[in-house]
């Protein structure tokens, strides 16, 4: 169990997770009802709409693959990981901001589908960050 609490565990986990929310976009059109949604849209918002989720759920991926197949390289202190993961704390930072700023209530409060959606990613987004912003401190430390 002390294995799992690990800096070093909660990296990779935290790629196994990014990696599994990348091919989760594979599915979410379709539990949100995207294909209805956008029906009444124009072949063009349509199109950008579904280019823009290919290339979220790849960042994703790529994203998450950094921690889970390059732990020690960022754990290093190098330049290059301290870059990276300076970087991936800014971007999980911004969007755990937007789970909280951008995002209506109005689009999850009385669905119990979407309010857990949106309790779920508000844990997932500030657990995501922690594990990067506390890594990034280690290197520096």
């Amino acid at each position: 169990m002390n294995q799992l609490l690990t800096l070093e565990s909660q990296l990779r986990l935290v790629g196994l997770a990014l990696t599994a929310m990348g091919a989760f976009h594979i599915v979410l059109p379709r539990l949100v009802d995207w294909p209805g949604d956008l029906a009444g849209t124009s072949l063009l918002t349509r199109q950008v709409s579904y280019a823009h989720l290919f290339f979220i759920g790849l960042t994703c991926v790529l994203l998450g693959l950094l921690p889970l197949c390059y732990t020690p390289e960022l754990l290093a202190g190098t330049s290059l990981g301290t870059a990276l993961l300076a970087g991936q704390t800014l971007f999980w930072g911004a969007r755990w901001a937007f789970q909280f700023v951008y995002f209506s209530p109005a689009l999850w409060r009385g669905d119990r589908f979407r309010t857990f959606g949106h309790i779920a990613l508000a844990v997932l987004w500030t657990w995501v960050t922690a594990v990067f912003a506390c890594a990034l401190l280690a290197t520096r430390a």
